[in-house]
Parts: C-alpha cells; structure tokens; sequence
C-alpha cells in the first residue's frame, strides 16, 4: 500500500497562494519536497511572504501575478513556470473570493459574474492549460478547493460564491473522468469554517461562534490543516483516489 507523501522534485503551482489556504498550501507542498510557484493577483506582499517560507523549506520558488479569470494571463502565468520551474506537475485552484454578502435582490449581474469568474472559471481555465502537458506526460495531479458552501447553499448573502463552488465540485468529477485515462488524477477539498483572512471579512464575530456551535469538534479549522490534505491529495499515498471531493469541516456536515 502506497502512503508515500514525498513530491521530491514535482512542480506544483498554486493560485491565490498571497494568504489563508493558498499560502498553506503552498509550504506544505514545498515541506514535501516540491517546487511552488506562487500566483496571486494583488497581495504582493503576502505571495513574497510565502515565496520565502518555500525557501526556508529548502525548495525553489517562483512569485507571479496573474489574474487567473482571464485566459491570456493564465497562459502567461504557466509558461512562466514551465519556463523557470519546469512542467507543472501538481496544480492547486484555489483563487477565490466571495468578494462580498448580497441578498438576492441586492446582487447585480456584474459583481455573479466577477465571482462565478473568480472561483469556477479561473479553475477551469488554469486546468485547461496544464491538461494537454500532464496528459502528454501520463502523470500529474490537480485539486480545486471548493467549500461547504458548495454543498449547502452557504450562509445568507453567498449565493454567487455557493454556486460557483459546487460548481467546482462537478468541475472536479468532469475534468476527473476525462484525464484519468492519461494518469491525470483530479480531486478536490471542500473547507468548512477555516480560521483565515475569508471570515475576518465577510463573518461577524457572532457569525463564527453561531458556526462553532454546530461543529461537532467544537472549533474551527486551520489553514494548515486544509494544506496537509491537499497535499495528501496531491501525493502517492492518493494514487486511487480520482473524481472525490474531501469534506473538512469538523463534522459540520456529513455526507
């Protein structure tokens, strides 16, 4: 039985990797051995910030800005690490934002489509773009970060970002079923109350201990704790694993 984590010498690109799960991410993979190449679009600080972590690991790391909503951009950002990393071996989507709350009556056309843009197409297109290399290769590994939200509905004011996530969630059993034949396994996550920026902005402190109060483990989540199965995901030790969705959320929901 397979159990290796070890991505000694694997490419991994992560988007939105500037803060919260991203930047977990993105030292969680390079602590496994990987290079990362760090996307964010305007959280420079935070992406040098990670940027750094990865070489404390021990592991090259790239920064680059890309706003992955748009198709130029995205093929700019992968030639850039094909360029200086080498072939992108693992790709994390995890870009993604609920921008902010609106009810469905206050929500316009344009703020549906900027999220549905931000969270489903950017994971789309940066797939699309690494696809044809991993399935020239026979190997390689994607995973979405998707949310309970996904699932649910979301909370009151999220039902462009709920939307797009479970979105995601079929996104992943189609691209799955596709790229299996080729050795390409895709899988995602789906994060519950996680402790990042995402709730410092968009839930109130009574918000989060109303979410607390119906998680069975009694806390929220951590970003690192969201990275290490990602990184799970992204390994050996997951090698039969195609087309799932990884529900972590304490036991606020089970399916």
């Amino acid at each position: 039985m397979r159990t290796n984590f070890d991505l000694d010498g694997k490419v991994a690109l992560v988007t939105g990797a500037s803060s919260g799960i991203g930047r977990a991410t993105a030292v969680a993979l390079a602590r496994c051995g990987a290079h990362v190449a760090v996307n964010f679009n305007r959280n420079e600080s935070g992406a040098e910030a990670a940027r750094a972590e990865v070489v404390n690991a021990g592991r090259r790391a790239l920064v680059v800005q890309a706003d992955v909503t748009r198709a130029a951009d995205v093929r700019a950002l992968v030639g850039r690490v094909n360029e200086e990393l080498g072939p992108v071996d693992i790709l994390v989507n995890n870009a993604g934002s609920l921008v902010e709350r609106l009810k469905i009556l206050e929500l316009t056309e344009e703020r549906w489509d900027e999220v549905i843009d931000l969270n489903l197409k950017s994971a789309f297109l940066c797939s699309q773009a690494v696809a044809a290399p991993m399935m020239e290769r026979k190997t390689g590994t994607i995973v979405n970060v998707s949310s309970i939200a996904g699932r649910n509905g979301g909370a009151l004011g999220s039902i462009h970002y709920s939307t797009a996530k479970g979105g995601l969630i079929t996104l992943t059993k189609g691209f799955a079923k596709e790229l299996a034949p080729y050795g390409v396994r895709v899988n995602a996550v789906s994060p519950g109350v996680i402790d990042t920026p995402y709730h410092e902005r968009f839930s109130t402190p009574e918000a989060m201990k109303a979410y607390v109060a119906g998680i069975p483990l009694g806390r929220v989540g951590t970003a690192e704790e969201v990275a290490s199965v990602i990184a799970f995901l992204a390994s050996d030790a997951a090698s039969y694993l195609c087309g799932e969705t990884i529900e972590l959320n304490g036991g606020m929901l089970m399916l």
